[in-house]
């Protein structure tokens, strides 16, 4: 008897016990709420509706430009002298420039083959056309393959140079750099990049080197990306949608407004003489190819977009590659930014609203605003507002203008227009990792330079027996699917929902359970190809 007796009054102890600790935080709640946390909160909303109409603004600058520039502006052909280039015969093919191509390669097993071929394919003489195949690879095999098909085409009668180095310094941009080092790029006046899963069409040159030559003002001549792998999943379906809006949109307004945009990295041609003269591939970021456009930019060149010369390339498809890739295109620019803010500011030789443009429109906006008040706002701030009601959301902000801003996003593809809400979920969840990369940048933190080369897969897919092959251990495969930090968003969420259908009267927790859920697979790693069972 006396056993129970001591039972219930240590169950009744305990239960005292939890109530007074609720109690206790209750009221340290209610003692901080109003002093301090409802005007933390309310500034940091301020703070976001900012950005967001500044975001607005530019989206909607952009919008208007670009109906402008395709109901009235005259095209490329017309804006710049363009004339075929033809063989003269008098003197044969010296009437067409030299012209070096390379491909830098890092272990790319599965299209090596593919871009090489490409390159080779190329409509231009082979007496006036270098290719050079820059490989990092670390692989032993690998680097015996790619070696064995440049001999192959050499055989073929094609000029390919099989290039490597001792170590891997300055990644990409250190392997672009010392490749322009050989004696026999000397004669080459125009430089053309493919990454290894780019694929050329055979009039690629023909059709933009005629920009270069006759326009001596043009430093850069930019393709656009067409995926070859677009519909392979629906990760590759936002990374489309994301894309298209930046082909589209942003590349095209830049080009016809300032002649400046941030070069892509590949699928476009550069005269060698501004690379030069703008001081040469430098690695100090992971965005080498934005940082030699800017440098160009501020000596004076100009660049042309073509919207209309497509370039296949390979979107990344498994949920991994793609985010060490955003991770790697957020902390870069952030990266940039910080170091060339003032050099923009003090450059003498681009007028003000140029470096308005660059500054503002390009870096500020785009490349840090767009990314911060995705995540803040609509992952932390208005789901922080359901527990504390004193601070109202307007319904503008909430709803208005993100709903004009995601059409905007949307016209550069059409045909996904069915997914557009699946993409909002989407880009909020990547939001989260843009954010914390950005910040890395423009901090310059631990992982400011880290560099993962893009897994590209090719046809590995659908090769059954290589699928089979590149199986990984399930120990490692589990390690990487999991991710801590989208699963704690998940809960976080899922508890500002669940305070909202309890206690609170908007109807917001429709949005946060849809992002409960889509915080959750990207958690647990069903996003993508090859998900391990």
């Amino acid at each position: 008897m006396a056993e129970v007796s001591t039972n219930a009054l240590s169950q009744d102890s305990f239960q005292g016990t939890a109530a007074d600790i609720a109690g206790q935080i209750g009221l340290m709640w209610e003692l901080i709420k109003a002093p301090l946390i409802v005007p933390l909160l309310r500034f940091a909303m301020y703070i976001c509706l900012a950005m967001e109409l500044m975001l607005f603004i530019e989206r909607l600058y952009m919008g208007i430009v670009i109906i402008l520039v395709k109901l009235f502006m005259k095209k490329p052909e017309k804006r710049y002298i363009w004339e075929p280039m033809r063989e003269d015969l008098e003197i044969g093919n010296s009437s067409f420039p030299m012209v070096l191509v390379q491909i830098p390669m890092f272990n790319e097993r599965e299209v090596y083959k593919i871009s090489i071929g490409a390159a080779c394919n190329l409509s231009w003489p082979s007496d006036r056309l270098v290719i050079q195949v820059l490989d990092d690879s670390t692989d032993p095999l690998i680097k015996d393959l790619v070696e064995k098909e440049c001999l192959r085409w050499a055989n073929k009668g094609i000029n390919i140079r099989y290039q490597i180095r001792e170590n891997r310094g300055g990644y990409k941009a250190g392997a672009l750099k010392e490749g322009l080092k050989r004696d026999y790029v000397n004669d080459c006046e125009y430089v053309v990049i493919f990454d290894a899963d780019f694929r050329p069409e055979p009039d690629f040159l023909r059709r933009s080197i005629p920009f270069l030559v006759h326009n001596s003002q043009i430093a850069l001549v930019q393709g656009r990306w067409r995926f070859v792998n677009a519909n392979e999943c629906l990760l590759t379906r936002m990374q489309e949608m994301s894309l298209d809006y930046h082909f589209t949109v942003e590349q095209e307004v830049g080009s016809s407004t300032h002649a400046f945009f941030g070069f892509n990295g590949t699928g476009g041609v550069w005269r060698i003489a501004a690379i030069n003269e703008a001081g040469g591939w430098k690695d100090r970021t992971t965005v080498e190819d934005m940082d030699l456009a800017v440098r160009a930019s501020l000596k004076g060149w100009k660049f042309l977009y073509l919207g209309d010369l497509q370039v296949k390339s390979e979107l990344p498809s498994t949920f991994k590659a793609f985010r060490f890739q955003q991770h790697r295109w957020s902390c870069g620019p952030a990266n940039l930014f910080r170091k060339m803010v003032m050099e923009i500011v003090r450059n003498k030789r681009v007028n003000i609203w140029k470096k308005f443009y660059v500054i503002y429109s390009f870096f500020f906006v785009r490349k840090i605003i767009a990314h911060m008040v995705t995540f803040f706002f609509f992952c932390v701030l208005l789901p922080l507002s359901l527990l504390v009601p004193e601070v109202e959301v307007p319904i503008w902000g909430a709803i208005y203008i993100p709903c004009i801003i995601t059409t905007l996003n949307s016209v550069g593809t059409p045909r996904s227009i069915h997914l557009l809400f699946y993409w909002i979920l989407f880009e909020n969840v990547m939001a989260f990792q843009r954010t914390k990369a950005t910040f890395i940048g423009l901090l310059e933190a631990k992982r400011a330079n880290e560099w993962v080369v893009t897994e590209k897969l090719g046809d590995a897919l659908k090769n059954k027996e290589k699928t089979k092959q590149t199986k990984k251990p399930r120990g490692s495969l589990f390690g990487d699917r999991i991710l801590p930090q989208e699963l704690g968003f998940a809960v976080f969420l899922f508890f500002c929902g669940c305070y909202d259908v309890l206690y609170g009267k908007s109807q917001y927790f429709l949005y946060i359970f849809l992002q409960v859920i889509t915080f959750t697979i990207a958690g647990f790693g069903y996003i993508g190809t090859i998900v391990p069972s």
